[in-house]
């Protein structure tokens, strides 16, 4: 397979006019060449934090507090998710996937509510998917050990040493939240010594210091700190100081797009559009130990192809501040996927 037009290569996402050469699943080849055609292809987002379950409640949940909505075990979100059956948790989450999936999603990292049947509902749902996964159980060491790790509510509604320790012994993700409403379960989340953080709303200097010192990635979500009102992340002195990537959060919350992430994050923050792309792409497959996030040889073939004549980014001077600021899912004319 062959993908031509503005090809945003590499980490430093250079606009090279050429193509992408794909064998087998995989980058063989990126050619500077000229060519016909105005697409611009660059990497499939990584969405580096969802919540899919609640796909069955979107905006079920105006004027509650964050805890009202989300804290477990009586939160809306799991109420509702336990008053769901299993076939309605499914088809709900296929939906948002199959929107993921049209929105130039290649892979996202999942924290998965209902124990062992939440893991299972969601490997149902994404049966017929061509998303890449990284799903993590919550709420038992068994929905650990049938998922991809584990993933943690902040450390003020749990202990989560044995969670901690059972993840690390089967050598899978541990993630947790910390941050969110405020800074008292910073330091307890890093004292579990977490393979990455989601949030850190509320990072003082001493948390910042830390997450310096351990490199601990973090995955932080503007749009849905925004509408729980908890505050803004500091994304800028995270950025300074690790990896940052971007999530969507809770599909009852926000819809799981990438590109509505990366518009807000980059018009709300000081940061260039290249940092942004990173935090949406190359960040959150480090961050989940995927091998994708930027086009160059011996990746997975996991590429976006917008069109770049589209009445929307027709005439586009920057195509790396269009695809971050301006591109959106009706501008997608395709996303190859190693698989394909």
């Amino acid at each position: 397979m062959i993908v031509e037009g503005t090809v945003l290569r590499g980490r430093s996402f250079e606009p090279v006019e050429g193509r992408v050469v794909i064998e087998d699943g995989e980058i063989a080849a990126v050619e500077e060449a000229s060519v016909e055609g105005d697409a611009i292809v660059c990497p499939a987002f990584v969405n580096a934090h969802t919540h899919i379950g609640d796909s069955i409640a979107k905006e079920a949940g105006e004027g509650l507090s964050l805890s009202e909505l989300v804290a477990p075990p009586d939160g809306l979100k799991h109420r509702l998710l336990r008053q769901a059956d299993q076939s309605e948790l499914v088809e709900a989450m296929t939906r948002s996937l199959s929107y993921m999936e049209r929105s130039g999603t290649g892979a996202f990292v999942e924290f998965r509510e209902g124990g062992v049947e939440g893991v299972r509902a969601i490997r149902a749902a994404l049966a017929d998917s061509d998303l890449r996964s990284v799903v993590l159980g919550r709420e038992t060491v068994e929905a650990m050990e049938i998922s991809d790790g584990f993933g943690a509510s902040g450390a003020n509604d749990g202990e989560f040493g044995r969670e901690r320790r059972a993840t690390r012994d089967a050598d899978k993700l541990f993630g947790i939240h910390a941050g969110e409403v405020d800074s008292s379960d910073i330091n307890p989340a890093l004292d579990l010594d977490p393979d990455f953080l989601v949030h850190m709303v509320h990072a003082e200097d001493l948390h910042l210091q830390r997450v310096a010192d351990s490199e601990i990635p973090v995955a932080v979500c503007p749009r849905s700190n925004l509408v729980t009102g908890v505050g803004r992340p500091p994304v800028e002195e995270l950025y300074e100081r690790t990896t940052v990537a971007l999530g969507t959060d809770n599909v009852f919350l926000n819809s799981p797009s990438m590109f509505r992430e990366m518009a807000y994050t980059a018009k709300l923050y000081d940061l260039p559009a290249r940092d942004v792309l990173r935090m949406a792409t190359v960040n959150g497959a480090e961050l989940a130990g995927l091998d994708c996030g930027l086009i160059e040889a011996g990746r997975p073939a996991s590429v976006l192809v917008l069109d770049g004549d589209s009445d929307n980014l027709a005439g586009a001077h920057n195509p790396v501040r269009a695809v971050v600021r301006r591109a959106e899912t009706a501008d997608v004319e395709r996303v190859v996927r190693p698989d394909a």
